[in-house]
């Protein structure tokens, strides 16, 4: 990782691949991740984690399903807003307008969690790539 301030804007600017997310650095255990992200990605839980989002720009919504007595919901975050998806909750970001986040998650987390449903081709399943900035 590296020693100097990082600026987000810079890193994002690194990459163009949507729902494949870069880790600039990390703290204790955990990766922070940026990502840029549009349309759907697939419907996912982390069992041992809570996953944080902090919405750096854009619009970006985070279908729930709690278990399977309680209604689906939505949360809908903002730019500057952060949320947390608490552990074995089943979530799917979806962004109509394209977004930048950036995720808090233990150090080598699946993006889709240890449950999710079949991988589409625009979503990659990854533990975050290196930045190249």
């Amino acid at each position: 990782m590296s020693e100097e301030p990082i600026d987000l804007a810079t890193a994002l600017a690194s990459f163009e691949q949507l729902w494949s997310p870069r880790v600039v650095t990390r703290v204790n255990d955990y990766d922070v991740r940026v990502a840029k992200v549009r349309g759907d990605y697939v419907w996912h839980a982390h069992e041992h984690t809570d996953e944080f989002f902090l919405l750096l720009d854009g619009d970006l919504r985070i279908r729930l399903r709690d278990d399977a007595d309680a209604p689906e919901r939505t949360v809908t975050l903002r730019p500057g807003s952060v949320f947390v998806v608490p552990r074995g909750v089943e979530h799917r970001p979806e962004s109509d307008g394209g977004a930048s986040i950036l995720l808090f998650e233990p150090t080598g987390t699946l993006t889709v969690g240890e449950r999710h449903e079949e991988i589409p081709d625009h979503v990659d399943a990854t533990t975050g790539h290196p930045l190249e900035c």
